[in-house]
């Protein structure tokens, strides 16, 4: 017995095409959804490819839907309205709005968590939605209204703003660093290193102090920073501190610094937007995270402005 499902079309196409079918534009189903208008008018593009159908006639004034518009429009009407009856909804508290903030997990636990208060707190008050992932997305398409990430460099179609930098050193548990003491750098690759998915830290570390590295069979790869944080932690290995992600970890003595020398990792933390206008509780967000992250008063607001 084959029980297998049949493919299903995009949700979030799904959901563009119904609003801007109840509210006859995709002006009108962008402010609905919070969403631009371009947005809306790919997702569509998207559902119609996907489908094979045309399903709005595009007007002076507003859209119309098509035979086979008006029939997928009554059918997600009813999906919509049978999964808003048979599910719990999550209704925001009033006067807070909404901002979609998308990140890697390391970043989301490590640094926005402990500060999360601070930042939703305030007036206006805000409310932090977060979209945790590693792929870049399309931020308007998807509804993001700003970004966190690792990166060497701007994105295409993205304003960007650098927020922080890293002076790394290696960091162990305690017991590691115990066994290790002090000296010369080649006493470290007597442990396995443990690097995340961008060995490029190790790599400039060991070139500041002369040396040639390269990812040895022993050492450990894990692909978010936070395991990478725990595996130093358990005695599995040396790290490097990344601050201010391993603040925490190093105040607590969970892991200790088991040599003083820094490089500066070639990967910095970015804070991006889509190059459309910023809603107001967006640019109130980016004000207070730039802020936080000791960004001048000029660079904040011409990246909230531009």
């Amino acid at each position: 017995m084959d029980h297998s499902s049949p493919p299903l079309p995009p949700l979030d196409a799904l959901r563009a095409f119904e609003a801007a079918a109840r509210l006859g534009s995709f002006s009108a189903a962008a402010q609905d959804l919070r969403l631009t208008h371009g947005a809306i008018s790919r997702q569509v593009a998207k559902l119609e490819h996907w489908l094979g159908e045309r399903l709005f006639d595009r007007r002076a004034r507003g859209v119309a839907l098509t035979p086979q518009g008006q029939r997928l429009h009554q059918r997600t009407s009813e999906a919509f309205a049978l999964i808003a009856d048979s599910s719990d909804r999550w209704v925001e508290h009033r006067g807070a709005a909404v901002v979609r903030l998308t990140t890697i997990p390391s970043v989301s636990s490590l640094w926005l968590m402990p500060r999360l208060k601070d930042f939703e707190r305030g007036t206006p008050a805000l409310r932090i939605e977060f979209v945790v992932e590693h792929r870049n997305t399309d931020l308007e398409a998807e509804g993001i209204d700003l970004a966190i990430r690792c990166g060497r460099g701007s994105l295409p179609g993205r304003v960007s703003a650098r927020l922080f930098e890293e002076q790394c050193f290696p960091i162990a548990s305690p017991a590691v660093a115990g066994s290790l003491g002090t000296g010369a750098p080649e006493r470290i690759l007597d442990y396995p290193l443990v690097h995340d998915s961008d060995a490029s830290g190790w790599r400039t570390w060991f070139a500041a102090q002369g040396m040639d590295y390269r990812p040895r069979p022993q050492d450990r790869r894990f692909e978010d920073y936070n395991l990478v944080l725990d595996a130093a932690a358990y005695g599995l290995g040396v790290a490097l501190a990344r601050p201010p992600l391993a603040g925490e970890a190093l105040r607590s003595g969970r892991v200790v610094a088991v040599d003083p020398r820094t490089a500066l990792n070639p990967v910095s933390y970015w804070l991006d937007r889509p190059s459309s206008r910023l809603r107001p509780s967006a640019a109130e967000l980016a004000r207070r995270i730039m802020a936080e992250a000791g960004l001048a008063t000029p660079a904040v607001e011409a990246f909230v402005k531009t």
